[in-house]
């Protein structure tokens, strides 16, 4: 029986409450947000037709109270609530208490979860049902001695796993016996820890994996499909950092066999709504005809949807709106499998510090820029947007950035592009990381498996030093912005109306490195680092710069303010400080009494003239510089001897602007 639903309750925040929205908005749907008091101003909130503060900032005492998200959809007549992932999306508790109220919950039932919430009950499942599975033991005894045996009966390397455990918690891979009492009591410990659960199974380690899933779907009429596979295999502590789709080097019988096998998953459990059904591939002899094993299933829509929706065209969200309200699903496996296209990526921008082990950044992201063109083949999922706060409260996560190509390179290609265009400034994040894997040569060749990282994280963290080519670019920048030059023109056209009689110079300070940007009659030069370079062509926009150096034609994504020019490079980016002269201080030389300018500017008056007697502190002149304007004060008690620059004067930086001579003292 079809139950429509007119509004919708998102049990979430961040990307994932904004994608809901989305698709229940061009479903027609109204839609209400719940949020913390932390989260008041974020984008969800502003999305949603509705909202309701469900308590304060941490999730414990907000998004994962139950009664909390109940009594905000019978305030607001919400019929179904949609969990998003993480928070309560796999709580089959929540599942009966939404059932117990007549809300529908959007996701599977709460004994399809349970089913699957135990890998080893899930595995036992897996069994009966025909779905291969890793060799090992998951039995109900679970004293020392019994799983000391088993693990020697399978036969080293041995991965023990709490069988409550999720996101490598509860994991240790075991290579030899002498490290197996060692390894069972820290696994026992964490489960316990994490999940209040010690019970533990032990499975043979596969030594060369691949991570590849397989996307479900089934509806209340007993149907389910597949929507084709995704390859997670790039992963750091067992989390995902790079997905894509379908699986590089798949072919149709593999396909097929792990396809039939999610289906029979799906089925084993009654499942409803959206699943992904994981599995661990053998790829030590290639991954033609490879052994793979089920490994898990997350009874939620997954982080990584997206690629799925970009290969099949199918909006997942959609679908699990119109099963949860009764419908049958849209599309038959064969029309999903023929009528998929293309090679999908996504990467995972997160607010966090690959330099310090990728520890989280909390802080403001002051800015976040990136560029959106056809949502069919580019997209940018976020829940946050320049000026927001990344709270330790929550998930770091900036955006999804997700591409569709016709195939893989190209598709990597796209993603070079975007990761180019997306310009990130006030807390650090993984960005950087994320555009040197897209270049790195074995992802390129997909020489993939789930150590494809390691020994390889020291390198893609590495940033490297600004290069004088760097500084030009700055400089270049802040010149054309600080000249206030007409946007998109042609850049001699900015330098004519800096002009000197022949010759148009200018200096940008920065805190380790000047440049000096010099118009000749027939070229324009950038010297910087004992480099010099000849600038053809510069074009600014307000975010985007187009450059011509010495022939070579690039365009940079940038962002600048009166502190610092940013620059988003192809697989770095470089925050680069604006020298900021303490002008009482830096504009003295000391010794013969002369007073030069710290740095290039404007002279815009003059408080004193020659012969004043003045005291230390005393303004002598102001000048403008950077845009702001500046006291050049007297350093010392003294007499003005001579005063040698006029007011509307530009001088260059290190000009002698006045003397003074030290007043002597009384006897």
């Amino acid at each position: 029986m079809i139950k429509r639903i007119s509004k919708i309750l998102i049990a979430n925040r961040g990307e994932i409450a904004c994608r809901v929205m989305q698709t229940s908005k061009e479903m027609g749907l109204s839609t209400v947000a719940v949020f913390s008091e932390a989260d008041q101003d974020a984008m969800h909130v502003e999305m949603a037709d509705e909202a309701v503060c469900i308590g304060p900032a941490a999730a414990a005492e907000s998004y994962l109270v139950q009664q909390k998200i109940i009594e905000a959809a019978r305030k607001t007549g919400a019929e179904a609530i949609h969990p998003g992932y993480g928070f309560l999306s796999e709580n089959p508790d929540f599942a009966e208490l939404c059932k117990a109220n007549d809300i529908i919950f959007i996701g599977p039932s709460a004994e399809s979860m349970n089913a699957m919430a135990l890998k080893g009950t899930a595995k036992q499942l897996m069994i009966d049902a025909g779905v291969p599975v890793v060799p090992g033991y998951h039995g109900e005894a679970q004293d020392d001695e019994t799983l000391y045996k088993a693990a020697l009966d399978i036969g080293f390397p041995v991965l023990i796993k709490a069988v409550a455990g999720g996101g490598g918690k509860g994991m240790r891979a075991v290579e030899s016996e002498k490290d197996l009492v060692e390894a069972i009591i820290a696994a026992r410990s964490e489960g316990e820890k994490s999940f209040g659960n010690g019970k533990l199974l032990i499975e043979k380690l596969i030594q060369k994996p691949r991570h590849i899933e397989l996307q479900v779907f089934g509806d209340c009429y007993g149907n389910a499909v597949h929507l084709m596979e995704r390859d997670c295999s790039i992963q750091r502590r067992h989390q995902k950092v790079i997905e894509e789709a379908p699986a590089p080097g798949m072919t149709d019988n593999l396909r097929k066999e792990m396809g039939d096998a999610a289906v029979n998953a799906a089925k084993a459990v009654n499942y409803t709504g959206a699943g992904t059904v994981e599995f661990i591939v053998d790829v030590a002899n290639g991954l033609e005809d490879a052994p793979f094993y089920f490994m898990e299933m997350n009874t939620r829509l997954q982080v990584e949807h997206p690629v799925t929706e970009m290969i099949t065209g199918v909006d997942l969200v959609e679908w699990q709106i119109r099963v949860a309200q009764g419908e049958m699903l849209p599309m038959t496996q064969e029309a999903i499998v023929d009528g998929s296209y293309g090679h999908s990526i996504e990467v995972r921008l997160y607010a966090e510090d690959p330099a310090n082990n990728f520890l989280p950044a909390i802080g403001t992201l002051e800015k976040f820029e990136t560029v959106e063109s056809d949502y069919a083949r580019e997209r940018v999922e976020t829940g946050v947007r320049s000026g927001d706060e990344i709270s330790i409260h929550y998930d770091p996560m900036i955006a999804k950035l997700v591409v569709l190509g016709d195939d893989r390179l190209q598709a990597i290609q796209s993603m070079q592009k975007l990761l180019k265009k997306t310009l990130l400034a006030g807390t650090r994040t993984n960005r950087d990381f994320l555009a040197r894997l897209m270049h790195d040569e074995n992802f390129i060749a997909a020489n993939l498996d789930t150590g494809f990282l390691n020994g390889k994280t020291e390198s893609l963290c590495d940033d490297p030093e600004p290069s004088a080519e760097d500084y030009a670019i700055a400089g270049l920048i802040h010149y054309a912005l600080a000249t206030n030059a007409p946007k998109e023109n042609d850049p001699f056209a900015v330098l004519d109306g800096f002009r000197m009689n022949s010759k148009a110079q200018y200096t940008v300070l920065f805190k380790d490195a000047s440049v000096l940007i010099s118009e000749g009659e027939t070229e324009t030069t950038v010297t910087c680092l004992n480099k010099t370079y000849t600038a053809h062509r510069i074009d600014i926009g307000e975010s985007e710069a187009r450059l011509q150096l010495d022939g070579y034609q690039q365009e940079v994504k940038y962002s600048a303010t009166d502190d610092a020019v940013m620059l988003a490079m192809p697989t770095y980016s470089h925050q680069l400080s604006l020298y900021k002269p303490d002008f009482e201080t830096d504009a003295f030389t000391g010794g013969d009494g002369a007073v030069v300018s710290p740095m290039p500017g404007k002279i815009l008056d003059i408080r004193s003239v020659a012969g004043d007697v003045v005291k230390a502190g005393d303004t002598i002149l102001i000048m403008e510089a950077m845009k702001m304007e500046q006291s050049l004060t007297a350093p010392i008690d003294g007499i003005i001897e001579n005063i040698y620059v006029n007011v509307q004067d530009q001088v260059p930086e290190n000009t002698v602007l006045f003397d003074i001579q030290a007043q002597p003292e009384e006897e």
